[in-house]
């Protein structure tokens, strides 16, 4: 434990430049009212937790902004102390007690001492207060404590008993000790744990950002590169892949060193992230294309397991100006490993060396079309009778992937679905109960019956409202012209479903189903 400091010597430090916030961390975020509950903590001596300082000769990107208040330059030289964890207490109390910085905006709200509120442990004596609001007779200012000349004009007007008990105030915050350790090392893999166990304490700490500043000069900015990336993954209409900066950093991990743990990740140097960029950006658009082309996954939100992106994005890097160009052979071998990954659910766990050993495949596979491909285990890990379909849940996408692959029609009006519309939107309302719900609600069965993954498949609207509450033996019927047939073999639906019970059609339409997902696999 290093030696605590007090406020003011911390409000000093961070004016000189000695502590800095770095850029990787998030903004300061508390409200008013949690800084006010700080200052309570600190006078009636509760404990406000431990600060962690990184001290450190690497030059990153720091904040030239502390909440609301811009930085002057800093007046020393390196090692600086950057920020882990207490931020938001550090950039509270800086905000408080300085007296030499004005706002940058007027959002700013002061905090003030009420000295009239009756003593209570768990109420708070510190009350942010805009200037309309302050009540000179029980509201005492807290930013003038560390000003003698403020403090006095401000305590002159008080009675005297009310004067000592603002002088006690003053020398507790005077006082006061911030505890605090300080880290140091130059070792990337260490700084990794520390972020690591910090994120499990449940702060939120951003490798991204930390990466950013590792990767930074005056010529490569990786957050800007990663706004382009973004805006060109938005034209490709894999917009939610944008705010997954972890997955992202996965990808970069896993194009230039292979691998994706943690320390894979922040054991990249900042000229391999900047030369290998291009490459990376041709990896990520060339997985994007053959997801879309070979695979009608129209959009990211569909994908079961996203994770699929890094060794699809491996294999799609290059150098070349006009992308990777696959075979027919290497076309064949990655849409057998997406389906075994999928039906395997081989991303659900232990992710980092699945991802490894993919990668060293693909990349394998891009040398030669050829190459002696290790598949994932043939697999069906999901339940078509059981598993209740929901748009969020892998199992679900998974389906709805595999229903998408054959063409499928509205079976009762025989008019062509727009897939690109319905799995851009991924929304349960796209999506229909051959045997209705109502139906089935009618006749004894429970939502979790009614639900399961073998009853659901595409409807138009317009369809659907014809259906609402029919038996399919009433709406059968409704079915006309003389392709009858293919709407329902193109639904993976048995061509007799009307004339079953409910819980043998589940039975007949998963045969169907798992024949299909056999040929995928096989």
């Amino acid at each position: 434990m290093s030696e605590p400091l007090t406020i003011r010597r911390l409000i000093d430090r961070i004016t000189t430049g000695d502590i800095r916030i770095p850029a990787f961390q998030r903004d300061f975020i508390w409200e008013p009212d949690q800084i006010a509950f700080l200052l309570d903590s600190i006078y009636k001596k509760f404990p406000i937790g431990t600060i962690i300082l990184w001290k450190t000769d690497n030059r990153l990107i720091s904040e030239k902004k502390l909440g609301r208040f811009e930085l002057p330059e800093p007046r020393r030289d390196y090692p600086f102390n950057y920020v882990l964890d207490g931020q938001q207490r550090i950039t509270s109390l800086f905000s408080v007690f300085q007296n030499d910085l004005k706002p940058s905006d007027d959002e700013w709200v002061d905090i003030y001492f009420d000295y009239k509120a009756e003593e209570n442990v768990q109420e708070s004596l510190f009350v942010a207060l805009e200037k309309e609001e302050v009540d000179p007779q029980r509201h005492f200012p807290i930013n003038v404590l560390f000003d003698s000349v403020k403090y006095r004009e401000s305590t002159d007007s008080l009675e005297r008993k009310i004067v000592k008990k603002i002088d006690l105030l003053q020398e507790r915050f005077k006082e006061y000790m911030l505890p605090y350790e300080i880290f140091e090392s130059e070792n990337r893999n260490n700084v990794a744990i520390v972020f690591e166990r910090i994120n499990r304490a449940g702060t939120e700490l951003y490798i991204f950002q930390l990466l950013s500043a590792w990767s930074w000069s005056e010529e490569f900015d990786l957050s800007v590169k990663f706004e382009e990336l973004q805006a060109e993954i938005i034209e490709h209409e894999y917009d939610d892949l944008c705010k997954d900066t972890d997955l992202l950093l996965r990808i970069c991990a896993g194009v230039i060193k292979g691998e994706t743990t943690p320390f894979a990740i922040l054991a990249l140097q900042g000229e391999q992230i900047r030369t290998s960029f291009e490459i990376i950006r041709k990896g990520i658009i060339g997985a994007i294309d053959f997801l879309k082309r070979e695979l009608n996954v129209k959009c990211y939100k569909l994908l079961p397991f996203p994770g699929i992106l890094v060794p699809l994005s491996a294999f799609f890097a290059t150098e070349s100006a006009e992308g990777f160009r696959y075979t027919d052979i290497q076309k064949d071998k990655i849409i057998k490993w997406f389906w075994r990954s999928l039906f395997s659910r081989r991303f659900a766990a232990g992710v980092n060396d699945k991802q490894a050993h993919d990668i060293s495949q693909m990349i394998a596979l891009k040398k030669d079309e050829n190459h002696s491909f290790e598949f994932p285990p043939k697999e069906i890990k999901f339940n078509l009778k059981e598993d209740v379909f929901s748009v969020s849940s892998a199992n679900s996408k998974t389906f709805i992937l595999l229903l998408s692959q054959f063409s499928p029609f509205s079976f009762l009006s025989g008019a062509k679905i727009d897939l690109a519309k319905i799995l851009q939107k991924i929304n349960r309302n796209e999506f229909h109960h051959i045997f209705p719900i109502k139906y089935l609600t009618r006749n004894g069965k429970t939502k979790k019956e009614i639900n399961v993954l073998a009853n659901i498949c595409f409807l138009t609207r317009g369809d659907n409202n014809k259906i609402l509450d029919k038996s399919p033996a009433e709406y059968e019927k409704m079915i006309t012209g003389d392709n009858k047939s293919l709407y329902l073999e193109n639904a993976l639906c048995p061509l007799n479903f009307h004339e079953l019970e409910y819980n043998q059609f589940l039975t007949e339409r998963e045969k169907i189903i798992k024949e299909k997902i056999e040929n995928f696999i096989a």
